[in-house]
């Protein structure tokens, strides 16, 4: 089928978006673009620089920083995904951690980060044919996106999702260090000032606390069928 449109999954941190947009991409065929991956790529850099810790952020010194700092996805067929590499270092399994996870969301705040990102996925993105996930695809980066989805689960089965994720890949974590990452990221992501996270009006809602990811997926590719029919 010669038409292509745009994808925008939006939704709350650990709703399993970057699985169904993978899922969508490699099914028809599009370009798959993992946005948290991006923000968790720019934490990490502040991370490594000194910039953010537990006690301190330096916002400036970031901001001062960002011609500094080179994303790029290269994709892995092994893996059958692309990765992300900062300044031409592969750091997919860095910036999957909880510590990252504690840091992206304070990093994603800030407006100068948001305006390099989003100016990088809109040019992602202007042929169509694209799945791209995040918190601010439908409202901000793609607004007249074809198809809007926004995920969401209770927190507790986030958390559940992302602890035994972190337990399989070898991580000491608790499960309530998890649910408290996981409901901190809530507030920041919906309270911050610049483009916070919120359900566009054009968006289809899945409650995805009781779907298999069959389920969800199957669900969401009806949708798309119906709008390339």
């Amino acid at each position: 089928m010669d038409k292509k449109i745009t994808i925008a999954i939006d939704g709350f941190s650990s709703t399993g978006k970057s699985t169904l947009a993978k899922q969508l991409a490699k099914y028809l065929g599009y370009v798959y673009v993992d946005t948290g991956a991006m923000y968790r790529a720019v934490a990490y850099f502040a991370m490594k620089s000194g910039f953010i810790n537990n006690d301190h952020f330096d916002k400036l010194a970031l901001i001062n920083s960002l011609s500094n700092i080179k994303l790029h996805f290269q994709f892995n067929s092994e893996l059958g995904f692309a990765e992300m590499y900062l300044n031409n270092e592969n750091i997919e399994k860095q910036i999957r951690t909880i510590e990252v996870s504690n840091f992206v969301s304070k990093v994603a705040e800030v407006s100068e980060v948001r305006s390099k990102l989003v100016e990088q996925q809109q040019e992602m993105g202007k042929n169509k044919g694209i799945v791209m996930d995040g918190r601010d695809i439908a409202s901000v980066v793609f607004p007249n996106a074809e198809l809007k989805i926004f995920m969401t689960a209770s927190a507790q089965t986030r958390a559940q999702r992302r602890f035994e994720e972190l337990q399989q890949k070898g991580d000491s974590v608790t499960f309530d260090e998890v649910l408290n990452n996981v409901e901190e990221r809530d507030y920041i992501d919906t309270h911050r000032a610049d483009s916070p996270l919120f359900k566009d009006e054009k968006a289809i809602e899945i409650d995805n606390s009781n779907l298999s990811r069959e389920e969800q997926f199957e669900k969401v590719l009806n949708l798309v069928t119906t709008i390339l029919k």
